[in-house]
């Protein structure tokens, strides 16, 4: 088993994953992708940086507190940043169009950017929006805050253009941050695009996707992702190739058999609640309740893979020579570097046990020692927090599909070609403005609420979404 640094496995696990928008094309039988970049973590094996990545999630989920129009579907070439610290793609807004890199988050439902007050003049290689730039800006005179583990956001809310992949919403209710503490933004990353139901906006505002989804801009209604590792590359460069993140089709090349779909149960769509029926270690299951006490958000915008204390507890149970942290590191658990380690996941009603890559699993090493990336946390104080957080620790090793209608989420075995791209060094896309494929109207109801703590980024984020340009006027770059 080949395991990175302690420091450099941890950054990695930690930062928030996000995947490029998707470029649209007419034709439903040839998706376009946009590509996802990643940037390599700061070494850090500190026992601060465990407190900071499991606090992180805490505060993101508030735990404890038109006409008819083209359809198309697109891609956004994403940005791993930092050893899968975070993935990032790219978006356009305003008149005239400007490029941001934001982080795409399944776990959160708002859109909010950087404004140009909200940064210190030592900050550097961060766009930021101006209002005063954009002739189609309004501002709704309504205030908006959002909280990180690692700090947080608050400006106002306006309407403006918002393009992403070649599809168009003219009057996308966002947030322009005017005020942002230290290191919540790396460049070159400008903010969040959240990719849940507008039932969790903390704005509430309909989010970019539900509204192209909904309103007959897509050739299919749904998203899909495919994300890079590099944890165990000690070479990995600040910024790599993240993956793919495909709005409106499936990138047929990047996985392999049929895409296993299971409904969100209930068919209410929140967050991307999936039901965890299925997990085992070492070949030894661990028992689940049944039901909503194994619900589990599947969430791009998270690092790790969070859980209940005895489900956690019961999982490395089964690992020889596991222990419990206790203290600031309380929730972790440590175990020997050279045990094997064969963790599967399976969701609803499906047959299929999905396993997670020992690269993946392992967090941090000390020594012969080395920290796990699921842990434990109580969620109940959360009013409406699943059970269980499934982040990229797990996404990496299965292609992602989130489908609007029926509210369903579906993974597939990647394939060799998405395989081959771990680890494999190459340009990170930046931030491009394209060609309009489709334009949807707004679907906003009468107002928008001031926001609510309950969620939105994780921690430190940096992404940019290279050659969106491109692939948004080719149709052709593919990660």
């Amino acid at each position: 088993m080949h395991f990175l640094p302690y420091s450099l496995a941890l950054s990695c696990m930690l930062s928030l994953v996000t995947e490029s928008l998707a470029i649209p094309t007419p034709s439903p039988a040839t998706p376009v992708s946009i590509p996802l970049v990643r940037r390599r973590p700061k070494r850090n094996n500190t026992d601060e940086w465990l407190q900071l990545q499991r606090d992180a999630v805490v505060a993101k989920y508030g735990i404890g507190k038109s006409a008819q129009q083209k359809r198309a579907s697109g891609y956004n070439l994403l940005g791993n940043q930092d050893g899968d610290a975070s993935f990032y793609g790219s978006i356009a807004v305003g008149t005239p169009p400007v490029g941001y890199n934001v982080i795409l988050d399944t776990g959160s439902s708002d859109l909010w950017l950087a404004g140009s007050s909200a940064l210190s003049d030592t900050t550097s290689g961060i766009s930021t929006f101006n209002p005063n730039t954009s002739s189609t800006f309004k501002d709704l005179q309504t205030s908006f805050q959002i909280t990180y583990g690692s700090g947080a956001a608050q400006g106002f809310l306006g309407t403006d253009v918002v393009q992403m992949a070649g599809l168009k919403v003219d009057a996308q209710t966002f947030a322009v941050a005017t005020a942002v503490t230290e290191d919540l933004l790396n460049s070159p990353v400008s903010g969040l695009m959240g990719l849940a139901f507008e039932t969790i906006a903390s704005s509430g505002a309909t989010p970019f996707w539900q509204t192209v989804a909904t309103n007959g801009g897509l050739d299919q209604p749904l998203m899909a992702f495919q994300l890079t590792r590099f944890t165990n590359d000690t070479q990995a460069r600040d910024l790599e190739p993240g993956g793919t993140f495909n709005l409106g089709a499936v990138n047929t090349s990047l996985f392999t058999g049929d895409i296993d779909f299971q409904d969100i149960p209930g068919g209410q769509g929140t967050y991307w609640i999936q039901e965890l029926t299925g997990l085992s270690a070492n070949g030894a299951s661990v028992e689940l309740p049944a039901g909503a006490a194994s619900y589990a958000a599947i969430d791009t915008g998270t690092t790790l893979v969070i859980g209940p204390t005895d489900g956690i507890a019961a999982l490395y149970a089964q690992i020889p020579g596991s222990q419990a942290l206790t203290g600031q590191n309380e929730g972790y658990y440590a175990y020997p570097c050279n045990a094997n380690i064969n963790v599967t996941l399976r969701f609803g009603q499906s047959t299929i046990s999905w396993p997670i890559s020992d690269d993946d699993f392992v967090l941090q090493q000390r020594g012969n020692s080395c920290i796990g990336s699921f842990i434990a946390v109580d969620t109940s104080a959360g009013s409406q927090v699943p059970p269980w957080i499934v982040g990229d620790v797990f996404l990496k090793n299965v292609y992602s599909v989130f489908r609007a209608t029926p509210p369903s989420v579906g993974f597939a075995k990647l394939s060799a070609a998405a395989i081959a791209q771990n680890g494999a060094d190459g340009p990170a896309p930046s931030p491009t403005v394209g060609s309009v494929v489709s334009t949807v109207a707004s679907v906003e109801t009468e107002g928008v609420r001031s926001s609510k703590p309950n969620g939105a980024v994780k921690v430190r984020a940096a992404w940019s979404w290279a050659a969106v340009g491109a692939a948004v006027l080719l149709g052709s770059c593919v990660l």
